[in-house]
């Protein structure tokens, strides 16, 4: 197991590049193998360097930090940004984490520890489940869903709501199958007839839960958040 995640920080903002690697250097699982203040800089580098994350900023000139995760293959990304509108995108490629300027040292050292947690991960860890649907059978990966519902037509299925948009109807399934399957850290029950995705959360208060996912009335959708799994979902989500 490795006791340091080799890092790469990026931010075409000098003072901003500068205020990330002071706290960076103060975290002891990060070693910071180079810093960069321009992404085609970095890009060109790449080859040459041998690191496990990537702590980015996303509007920067020349490529910005969601192209650039998407050309970095099988690396950890960690998004700092000063802007909220990219969190659904972020979670969409699979970031680690996304945090919101100003960037704290306690925030910072959160997703350091999620993307030292995802990089230790065994690989064969599972990442996804074989499932009937009414057009056949699917291979569903964990990274995909939003959120899983009752079907409307049918209680016994279950309606998945992919990030991509788009739903997927599962036949004949218990929740308690779903979540003995899913990797318990990132998803929660949070009523009777629904299951959460972690990173597919935008807010939530004590009675209801806010998603990233805009329905076609442009409006995002909101889930009911049951006293009864109330507990459950507050300490999975615990900042």
């Amino acid at each position: 197991m490795n006791t340091k995640l080799k890092c790469l920080l990026l931010d075409d903002e000098l003072p901003g590049l500068t205020y990330l690697k002071m706290l960076c250097e103060q975290i002891p699982e990060v070693e910071i193998v180079k810093t960069f203040n321009n992404p085609e800089k970095l890009l060109t580098e790449i080859p040459d360097l041998e690191f496990d994350l990537l702590i980015s900023d996303i509007e920067m000139p020349g490529i910005d930090g969601l192209h650039l995760a998407e050309m970095i293959q099988d690396k950890l990304v960690i998004f700092c940004t000063a802007y909220k509108d990219y969190a659904a995108d972020a979670f969409n490629i699979d970031a680690v984490d996304y945090i919101t300027k100003p960037v704290k040292l306690e925030r910072l050292q959160k997703a350091i520890s999620k993307a030292f947690e995802r990089f230790n991960k065994p690989e064969t860890a599972k990442k996804f489940i074989q499932l009937n649907t009414d057009k056949g059978k699917t291979l569903l990966y964990f990274s995909q869903i939003q959120y899983i519902k009752t079907s409307l037509s049918d209680s016994r299925d279950k309606t998945v709501l992919l990030t991509d948009g788009s739903f997927l109807n599962l036949k004949n399934v218990k929740f308690d199958t779903l979540l003995n399957e899913l990797p318990e850290a990132d998803f929660c029950r949070v009523n009777k007839k629904e299951v959460v995705a972690v990173k597919a959360i935008k807010f939530f208060n004590h009675n209801e839960i806010v998603l990233h996912h805009l329905e076609e009335n442009n409006k995002n959708t909101t889930l009911l958040l049951s006293e009864t799994y109330r507990s459950d979902f507050l300490k999975k989500v615990k900042i």
